[in-house]
């Protein structure tokens, strides 16, 4: 574990003495390009949050949840055909 600290600890003080070499106005350009990624990022999010919200039905349809295994299983009931063919016989 002391190895792994180590280890990232050199690779973070190589990169922060890699940013200091750069100049201040070289600096600067990649905050401000950052922060305009960021930025669009943010308001790309958030228009497909209120996209999403406006787009949706104001009732909400309430449905069976399905098991998607069985759906294409060809072997779709055959435990509940089993269960019910035992149920039937045991009444006779």
């Amino acid at each position: 574990m002391k190895k792994l600290k180590e280890s990232t600890q050199m690779y973070f003080d190589k990169i922060d003495n890699r940013w200091k070499r750069l100049s201040l106005k070289k600096q600067h350009q990649y905050l401000i390009t950052l922060f305009i990624g960021y930025l669009l990022l943010t308001i790309s999010v958030i228009f497909k949050i209120w996209y999403d919200t406006e787009s949706n039905e104001t009732e909400m349809q309430i449905n069976h949840i399905e098991n998607p295994v069985m759906k294409n299983s060809p072997y779709k009931d055959s435990l509940n055909h089993k269960i019910k063919n035992l149920l039937i016989n045991d009444d006779l």
